[in-house]
Order: C-alpha cells, then structure tokens, then sequence
C-alpha cells in the first residue's frame, strides 16, 4: 500500500520504557519535529498526562485536523481493544484504557499496536524491504521478497511480522513475540535476559568483574569493544559476542517458520558491526545427527547486508540452466534459497511512525 500521497495527518508516538516520543505524519513523512517526554513509567498518573500533553503540543504545531491517532505501545496488551494489560517496561500500566481515553479526548480514531510489529510495517512500506527489491532488480536478478521480520533491540527484545503488506498480529495480539523464545544460553530464560540492555551490561560488569552500578552503558561499552573509550575491551567484545549469538539462534527459529529477510532497529542496533557477524554466523550453522552427518541449520543461506561481500553475493544468486525432462528446452532459474538480515534503512522511531500512520489509514479506509 502507497500513502506518500495521502494528505491526511496522523498523530503518532513511539512508547518506550524511558522515553515517549511523538510526531505528526502526512504522506509518509514526518512533517513536525518529534517531541521527547518522560515515560514515567511507574507513575500512571503522570505518564498518562505526558502522553495527552505530547499529542495536543503536536497538535498545536500542525495546520489541520488530525485524522486519528496511531502508535506502538509495550505489550501485553489487548491491542484491537487498545487495552494496556501489563507491559513490563512501563510496570504503571495495569488493564489501562488507553484507546478509550484518547478518543473521548481528542475525539478522533485511536489505533494502539506493538512498536515491533509497527517498526516493521514502516520498514517494509517504505523502508528496507523496498530498498533490497530496488537492489536486486538493480542487479538484474528476478529475486523479489513479499515478507520482511523486524525486531528491535533496547529496553526490550521486540518482534514483529509483514506479509503481502498484511501485519501479523494473531488472535492474542501476541505475534511475533520473539522476546519469549529461549534463551540458547540460559535454557531456563526467556531471550530477552540476553538480548537487552541490562544483558549487555550484564554480561560486562561480570567479565569485567565490576558491580552493575558501576557499569557503563551499552554505548560506551560498544566504543570500549572497537577502541575508542578506555575499559575491559575483552569483557565488551564478549558481551556483544553473546547478544548477537542469542539473536542469531531466535532469529533462526523464526525465519524457519516465516522465510523472510530480517531488518533490525532499536537503540542497539547501533552496534551492529559487533554483534551482527554472530547473528549470521549462528543462523548459518549446522545441527549435528546421530548419524554423524551435520546439516544445515536452515534451508536457507543467510546474509549480511551491512557487509559488501555478503552483498553482492546477495544480490548475484546463482543463476543455472537446466533441461526440461523430455525436452529440448532450457530454462534458467537462480538456485541460491537466501535471505539478507540489515539494519534499519529509516531509523526506528521513523519506521514506527510511517507503520504506524499506514496503520491507522488502512483501518480507516476499511
């Protein structure tokens, strides 16, 4: 679906842990500057009215009448009902009628989904995977991609998935919950403890044999990993190491049921240069048998499109001609079965808010 002509505004805000961040959209764009409040997350009373006072300061920067109201928020929750149930990164939200409370406020449609699942539908409308079809067809290949998974990677560990240009969301409102999947590590944990960002610091503070409250941020512990900032460079390599081992065995449990290229956003994601060759390296592993013989983790090859070589290599495929059985005639076909994992071509909160505004127009447009 095509909005990038629509003149309609939609009101948008990424809600996370720490940071609530709002902004209007028309046509694809985002056409104010964004507006950061705290997220008071266990304060109901005060995060409540920092989310009304975002959206009328937005509206005051904006020349006409919102067409409704559309963004992410923590699970779980009721999301088609827009019922906050109880996010564990906002612990102030219990069984809170959010969608209600806008509406009767603003008087407008509300639309509440989770932040993966609209990360991802940006970034499949206008972002990433638009931006490898172009490449591939760039390149000459036939190659074309319907379905894209999206995770995001900060406070929390968020998942979320697009096919044919429809938004999973399930019965539950619980798709693409990867947060939930084991922990390959730590097989009594759920991913999340080692995918987040008290994961990283986790894992520093102990390898580097330091309390956590006197452990960096996940920032300063990724310049310490490539040598920019003084600290124990082998504690955050490893911590980094371990994140995008736990990633790559998620994600690949994932893409064996879903077969679709991966993009990631998120705070982390800024670190990619560390953790995402651990990412492919453990979705292109191999299963040991009883029989002796190993075998492909997955069906699929994996790639990194963050690297050149992977790249291109993406992009070429291996092209063959084969014969038709009882036949003269040949026909060519590319045989590499891929899928390429990047990072996020629009930045998250963009991404959020551009799935978001599809969101709400395709809701309205029904």
């Amino acid at each position: 679906m095509d909005y990038s002509k629509d003149r309609r505004i939609v009101l948008t805000l990424d809600a996370g842990g720490t940071n609530f961040v709002f902004s209007a959209v028309q046509g694809n764009e985002e056409i104010t500057e964004r507006i950061r409040l705290d997220a008071n997350s266990e304060n109901l009373e005060k995060s409540l009215k920092n989310i009304i006072d975002g959206f009328k300061e937005i509206i005051s920067k904006i020349k006409k009448k919102p067409s409704a109201i559309s963004f992410a928020f923590p699970g779980p929750s009721d999301y088609p009902n827009g019922i906050i149930v109880s996010p564990g990164n906002l612990p102030a939200y219990r069984d809170v009628a959010l969608k209600q409370m806008l509406e009767e406020i603003f008087s407008i449609p509300v639309f509440i989904n989770n932040d993966g699942n609209l990360f991802v539908y940006g970034e499949a409308i206008s972002g990433f995977l638009p931006f490898i079809n172009k490449k591939l067809e760039e390149s000459g290949s036939p190659k074309r991609y319907n379905s894209l998974f999206g995770i995001t990677l900060g406070t929390g560990y968020g998942g979320g998935f697009v096919s044919d240009g429809k938004l999973l969301i399930g019965d539950n409102s619980a798709a693409g919950e990867i947060w939930l999947m084991r922990n390959k590590l730590e097989k009594n944990m759920n991913a999340e403890e080692g995918v987040s960002i008290r994961a990283i610091k986790r894992v520093y503070a102990k390898d580097a044999n330091i309390s956590l409250s006197d452990t960096p941020e996940p920032e300063d512990i990724y310049k310490i990993a490539i040598g920019e900032k003084e600290g124990n460079k082998n504690a955050a390599v490893k911590a980094f190491r371990i994140f995008g081992e736990i990633i790559g065995d998620t994600l690949s449990n994932t893409v064996t049921l879903f077969d679709s290229p991966v993009v990631i956003g998120g705070g982390l994601s800024g670190a990619y240069k560390i953790f995402l060759p651990e990412v492919i390296k453990e979705m292109n592993s191999k299963y040991d048998t009883y029989s002796g013989k190993k075998i492909e983790r997955l069906e699929v090859k994996v790639f990194n499109l963050e690297d050149k070589d992977d790249t291109e290599k993406f992009l070429k495929g291996e092209k063959k001609k084969i014969k038709v059985p009882f036949s003269e005639r040949e026909i060519e076909y590319d045989s590499l079965q891929r899928i390429g994992v990047g990072i996020s071509k629009l930045g998250t909160s963009k991404a959020v808010s551009i799935g978001a505004y599809a969101f709400a127009l395709n809701e309205l447009d029904k």
